[in-house]
């Protein structure tokens, strides 16, 4: 069905009603981060073409890419049948991920030898490379 964007901002995290926002590389369709979006989190990405989300932890408007310069170009947004969740096909410059990766899923946790065996058999371990170094970036913790 089209029509209107009407969006169900159903989860709530600290009184704030947010969608789940999933980023995806357009070209590749590698997940690259999973976040949340407010209401004016979705206009911001809508209006500028760049990605905004909120921050659950610091309560606020966060734009990506603001401290690092690892921004998301935004191509296209989608929404699930639910419309509690939208998928972000972006073009990513630089990392995603605060820990210097790509992506944020960058541990595995089990891999095709292991699913479907004993759970306690798995063991979690790092399977891409870092392409830049955080503390030069965002300073020591």
């Amino acid at each position: 069905m089209d029509g209107p964007l009407e969006l169900n901002f159903r989860h709530e995290v600290k009184g704030e009603k947010l969608v789940i926002a999933i980023a995806q590389d357009y070209k590749t369709s590698e997940v690259l981060m999973v976040a949340y979006m407010n209401k004016e989190a979705l206009e911001k990405t809508i209006e500028t073409g760049k990605a905004h989300y909120w921050s659950t932890s610091r309560g606020k408007l966060w734009f990506k890419g603001e401290s690092s310069g690892h921004f998301q170009e935004v191509k296209e947004i989608l929404t699930d049948c639910d419309e509690d969740a939208v998928l972000l096909k972006v073009k990513q410059n630089g990392g995603a991920c605060h820990e210097g990766y790509f992506s944020c899923f960058f541990r595995q946790i089990c891999s095709e030898d292991s699913v479907g065996q004993d759970a306690g058999k798995c063991n979690v371990r790092i399977v891409k490379e870092k392409i830049f170094e955080p503390e030069k970036i965002y300073g020591e913790k």
